[in-house]
C-alpha cells in the first residue's frame, strides 16, 4: 500500500495517525497467531486501562481472536497467554467471516448459484382460498 493509501484509508490496516498514536500513547503488550498487534496505554473516564488493536490486514472485528477478546474487554487482567488452558485437539482453526464473499454459503435457488430450486414433493400442497 502507497503512502497515500496509508494517510486515507482505515479499512485496509491502521493510518499513519493510527501508527503514530499507538506508538507514542501506547505499549505493546502482545501479538495474536493471526498478526494483530495489541496495546495499552492511558486511562478511559472510568479509570480503566484503554486497550486497543492493530489489524494485520483488513480490519474486520471478527478477525480478533476470543481470548484476546476478553482482554480488549478487560474481563482478564494479563495476557491472554498466561490465562488459557492448553488448547484442545477437537478445536478447529480460525475462519473468517465469509459473508459478502464468493465463498459466502448460498443455498440451492439463490441468484448467485442460478435461481433453480428442487421441485417440490408430493408431500406439498399449497393453499387455495376454497379448500375446507
Amino acid at each position: 500500500m502507497g503512502i497515500l493509501g496509508k494517510i486515507f484509508t482505515w479499512w485496509d490496516g491502521a493510518t499513519i495517525g493510527t501508527s503514530l498514536f499507538s506508538s507514542r500513547n501506547g505499549s505493546k503488550v502482545g501479538e495474536d497467531h493471526q498478526g494483530n498487534v495489541y496495546f495499552e496505554g492511558g486511562k478511559d473516564v472510568h479509570g480503566n486501562p484503554r486497550r486497543w488493536v492493530i489489524y494485520n490486514g483488513a480490519n474486520d472485528a471478527s478477525r480478533v481472536p476470543p481470548e484476546w477478546h476478553g482482554w480488549l474487554h478487560g474481563t482478564i487482567e494479563g495476557t491472554p497467554e498466561s490465562n488459557l488452558p492448553p488448547a484442545r485437539i477437537w478445536e478447529v482453526d480460525y475462519t473468517p467471516n465469509l459473508t459478502g464473499t464468493d465463498e459466502a454459503y448460498r443455498p440451492s435457488g439463490a441468484l448467485e448459484k442460478g435461481g433453480v430450486r428442487q421441485a417440490a414433493t408430493g408431500d406439498y400442497e399449497a393453499w387455495t382460498p376454497d379448500a375446507q
